[in-house]
């Protein structure tokens, strides 16, 4: 039985739910978006559907193809003309079967020709047609984006169809494709859809320079190529993200409460791109050791075009770049702290540089480190350590004093010395704030007084 708020649609004629909606509906789920066919007047329809709640009318699409978004507070629904002579033929147009259905709004009957409920129930993703692919490309990844959203698998023709037709994705938006990969990202079981992607060759078709990973044999503190360690170390990461107390009961609270949606998606996008590079910076020395210097630094810079190509917004951009360009820091960190060498400065000056990403980077790096080598490793158990140490120091200590009010400011600069604004100021307010986190001055007339020596030193 279809449940929904039916005043929405009071005293619509000739009208039906589409789409995602419907099969939404029929999963017991009450969608905050809908899609409306009409076979009548689509503005006054419109408009009707607007007064019964209180929406906003918006035209979108191009002429010919008009689509009227009606946008409340609690709903946004588009609503379009049949596209054909029966609601039959608007669903044969459609991309995969359990997107296909109809409730006739009228009648009060779903209309399924094309088996949907049939694959609702066994949780297939069926494709409607064999060129719905070639319609339109994106489909490609959509397949895989509501199979990973209802924990749907995808009908072995449909299968097939994508790994004919993967290449076609080269075609799409790089904005409808952002779209849809973020989506599937922000499920916890992308690990298993990104593995049949790539078995049906759509993950390189979209990442070409995933496919360079396979077969890239690295040194010997790897078990894997590049390319398997890339999966493996994107499947601990979900684990990690999905259930952080298992990894991290430490600190989970704290990782749950500074994990939001965007934060979750981009490290996974992040880790799937974070050694692309590898390949361009790999050498073999004299002994026949394998090195990858730089490596960071490459992948960084072909993540960068990815990103650019897939238009993602300048806050996605330089996450993205931070976590690929800094992700070996933390294990220097490590070494460092491994041989005794690691001060609280040391320590300091790297949540100071990472700032809001520290917590980030270090479980970047966790589930890097652990997609090495087997997990049992001693190494990686002291990383676990190390790591959870990290955080608690970041959200225990570095976090509460780097929120408390500056010694000093740039208006003590100009009246105390007489300085005049300059970039200099940073770099003395940036010394002042690093000796006041690290311990070593803890007033303001410390804080001056470390100024008059530094500003004597320069003299």
């Amino acid at each position: 039985m279809i449940r929904f708020n039916s005043n929405i649609f009071s005293q619509i004629k000739g009208a039906y739910i589409i789409g995602g909606s419907i099969r939404d509906l029929l999963l017991d789920r009450i969608p905050t978006d809908y899609d409306i066919a009409v076979t009548g007047d689509l503005k006054k329809n419109a408009e009707k559907i607007a007064k019964n709640i209180s929406g906003r009318l918006f035209k979108m699409g191009k002429p010919g193809q008009m689509i009227i978004r009606v946008v409340s507070n609690d709903n946004i629904i588009d609503i379009n003309s049949l596209n054909g002579s029966f609601i039959e033929d608007d669903l044969r147009k459609r991309d995969f079967t359990i997107n296909a259905m109809a409730y006739d709004l009228s009648s009060g009957e779903i209309i399924d020709c094309l088996g949907g409920l049939g694959d609702l129930v066994n949780k297939k993703i069926r494709m409607v047609s064999a060129d719905v692919f070639k319609k339109d490309p994106i489909r490609l990844i959509r397949a895989y984006r509501i199979g990973a959203c209802l924990n749907f698998q995808i009908e072995s023709q449909t299968a097939s169809s994508i790994n004919a037709d993967a290449k076609l994705i080269e075609n799409s938006a790089g904005e409808r494709i952002r779209s849809e990969i973020f989506k599937l990202l922000g499920t916890p079981k992308s690990y298993h859809y990104l593995s049949q992607m790539d078995d049906a060759g759509l993950l390189t078709a979209i990442f070409p320079d995933l496919d360079r990973l396979k077969e890239c044999l690295q040194n010997n503190h790897h078990m894997y190529d590049v390319f398997e360690h890339t999966m493996k170390a994107y499947q601990h990461l979900e684990t990690i993200l999905n259930d952080p107390a298992k990894t991290l009961p430490d600190t989970s609270i704290r990782i749950r409460q500074y994990l939001d949606e965007e934060k979750t998606v981009l490290l996974k996008y992040a880790i799937l791109l974070h050694d692309i590079g590898k390949p361009w910076a790999k050498t073999i020395d004299s002994r026949g050791k394998i090195h990858f210097y730089g490596h960071p630094r490459k992948s960084a810079d072909l993540a960068q075009k990815v990103s650019q190509k897939l238009k993602f917004s300048n806050f996605e951009k330089r996450f993205v770049d931070f976590i690929i360009r800094n992700h070996l820091n933390p294990l220097f960190l490590f070494t460092a702290m491994q041989k005794k060498t690691l001060t609280h400065k040391g320590v300091t000056r790297f949540f100071i540089k990472c700032g809001d990403n520290a917590p980030a980077l270090l479980l970047h790096t966790l589930a890097d480190t652990l997609a090495k080598r087997d997990t049992t490793d001693q190494a990686n158990k002291a990383f676990i350590c190390f790591v959870t140490d990290m955080i608690r120091n970041f959200f225990c200590d570095y976090n509460c004093k780097i929120k408390e009010p500056p010694l000093i400011t740039g208006r003590d600069l100009i009246h105390e010395f007489g300085l005049i604004p300059s970039p200099l100021f940073k770099t003395i307010l940036n010394l002042v704030q690093e000796e006041r986190l690290t311990g070593t001055i803890k007033s303001r007339t410390e804080a001056l007084a470390r100024v008059r020596d530094y500003l004597n030193s320069k003299a």
